[in-house]
């Protein structure tokens, strides 16, 4: 009787397989549970910026009758001319009415200080409209843009909003006389930074970002890819080899200010390299991009296949003729790959670029790798330090710009491993 009791091994190892696959399907659950909790908080993230952002792509502007009377110009020097009291007129005789001193001064607040630039540039271009009228659509004051996009209230106090009901008032007005929409923001894609609102950009802060990325790119994809194949293919196995491979290694987790205070200190203090341009940018990301290449490439000559080599040299190739010819091109795939992945971190880096200088408040768009600039990342940080309303929309505006690049980036890199890769 008691031997018919006793617990089997069977039973033994029935009860041991229920454990664990019990103990598996928990594990899967808690896996899904993780990355559906991250695709959650991804989502939220992706709408917010959205729901923040979307509403920089449109600009409320101003339809203006501005009269170019002749005796405000000097045709020998036409940037002297008073630009601003064309826009001061215009808004007069819209409103006759409005006769007081402060009144004026109120009513000319709908209208961007940045009005006035608009007809410098039209003059400037065309000279022949001296002397007629034209209808011209100008940016309106960002406290008015705020207003027609409903982050201004009109149902609260007068003293708790910036717009007070005069304001309001004629804003109502220009709305029925069909004076005053919404239309695309073209500002936002073709001007520089400004203090104003409704009149930046992020132009600037793009051609500085494709400059510095174009820098890094000409340095840390030739010296890296040279770095991997000297110590892949040529380097003896020794003590200083493997220092190398582990400094490597080390490199690629160094926190990315570090690399900023290495070029203040070096391409700044040193050799006096011009600051906050393009240049030094590029060469401190080339230090911080330069691990992740050598790494990518490595990974990819390794994979190479033992008998490409063998068969190359067994044709009478040379050693640098079966790297070049054969190893290289097979090898290629994997380290653009990894050069494209580089210059994806290179993007949005900020903390390198604020140690050089590239923080700085720049309105001109660079023009070449020596003049100030700062980058689309260093943008978004000054935009969001910014008190204006109107600037936290151009701020999730950009960072969808700067997004837009990295996943495009990303999605190349993907396409090309898929494309050009080889399984062997």
């Amino acid at each position: 009787m008691q031997a018919e009791k006793r617990e089997t091994t069977m039973d033994r190892v029935s009860k041991g397989l229920a454990r664990r696959y019990r103990r598996e399907r928990w594990f899967r659950l808690f896996g899904l549970s993780a990355i559906v909790t991250s695709v959650c908080f991804i989502a939220l993230l992706f709408v917010s910026i959205g729901a923040n952002g979307w509403s920089a792509f449109q600009q409320t502007e101003v339809l203006l009758d501005i009269h170019f009377d002749k005796e405000q110009f000097d045709v020998d020097n036409l940037s002297t001319a008073n630009y601003g009291a064309l826009v001061k007129n215009s808004m007069q005789a819209l409103f006759p009415d409005v006769t007081g001193r402060s009144d004026k001064r109120e009513l000319n607040k709908l209208v961007s200080s940045g009005a006035s630039y608009v007809l410098q540039k039209m003059v400037i271009k065309d000279t022949g409209i001296i002397g007629s009228t034209k209808k011209i659509w100008l940016p309106a004051d960002d406290e008015v843009d705020m207003f027609l996009k409903g982050y201004i209230s009109r149902d609260v106090a007068e003293s708790a909003r910036r717009l007070n009901d005069k304001q309001i008032g004629w804003i109502d007005q220009l709305v029925a006389e069909g004076r005053l929409e919404k239309k695309f923001n073209t500002i936002f894609f073709t001007a520089g930074d400004s203090r104003e609102p409704e009149l930046a950009g992020i132009r600037g802060a793009v051609a500085g970002s494709l400059f510095t990325l174009a820098v890094t790119l000409l340095l840390s994809f030739p010296i890296g890819v040279a770095t991997a194949v000297y110590l892949e293919e040529f380097a003896p196995r020794n003590r200083w080899t493997d220092l190398v491979e582990v400094n490597i290694n080390n490199l690629a987790a160094v926190p990315s200010i570090v690399f900023g205070l290495l070029g203040l200190a070096v391409f700044l203090n040193v050799f006096g390299m011009p600051r906050s341009a393009p240049l030094v940018g590029g060469l401190v990301l080339t230090l911080m991009t330069l691990p992740t290449i050598i790494i990518a490439s490595r990974a990819s000559l390794k994979s190479v296949p033992p008998s490409i080599r063998e068969a190359a040299l067994g044709v009478g190739a040379s050693k640098m003729q079966a790297i070049t010819h054969h190893i290289l091109p097979l090898a290629m795939p994997g380290m653009m790959t990894g050069t494209i992945i580089g210059m994806a971190q290179a993007l949005g880096e900020t903390a390198p670029l604020l140690m050089i200088g590239m923080v700085a408040f720049i309105v001109d768009v660079p023009h070449g790798v020596t003049d100030p600039a700062t980058v689309l990342p260093v943008q978004i940080y000054l935009w969001a330090d910014s008190p204006e309303r109107a600037f936290v929309e151009r701020t999730s505006a950009a960072i969808m710009v700067l997004l837009g690049f990295l996943i495009s980036m990303n999605a190349i890199a993907v396409f090309l491993r898929r494309k050009f890769e080889r399984r062997w």
